[in-house]
């Protein structure tokens, strides 16, 4: 039986621009780095308040990458939608969409490098 998730992986071609994202936008700390047995570049991420890391790797012999729109998406819980829209605007990273209320909270999205898509969540405020 599965105890526990300990980290999801994003596969990349610029493991650099990636990880300036993850961290300079988000604000994850960088953990480790390597390259695994076979050759993978790794870097594992982590939000502050969280135990799951993010594993971004950069592996060019799997082929090229291909990240459908609408596949998959990772979800952060963000204190200050406003003012985070605002700081990653200013480094030229706007929202893509929203933000929208769902009742007593708010979401919105924002794109980072090669296609992925990260959603963004206040949540106990009145909209």
């Amino acid at each position: 039986m599965v105890k526990k998730l300990l980290h999801t992986r994003y596969r990349v071609q610029d493991l650099e621009k990636t990880v300036s994202f993850y961290k300079d936008v988000l604000g994850l700390k960088e953990l480790r780095r390597h390259t695994s047995g076979r050759g993978s570049q790794l870097v594992f991420l982590k939000a502050p308040h969280s135990d799951e890391e993010i594993e971004i790797c950069k592996f060019d012999e799997s082929g090229p990458i291909v990240v459908g729109p609408d596949l998959t998406h990772l979800a952060f819980e963000v204190d200050d939608l406003e003012k985070f829209a605002k700081e990653a605007a200013a480094k030229g990273h706007p929202l893509s969409d929203g933000p929208h209320s769902t009742g007593t909270s708010k979401i919105a999205f924002i794109d980072a490098p090669e296609g992925y898509e990260i959603e963004l969540i206040e949540r106990g405020r009145k909209s």
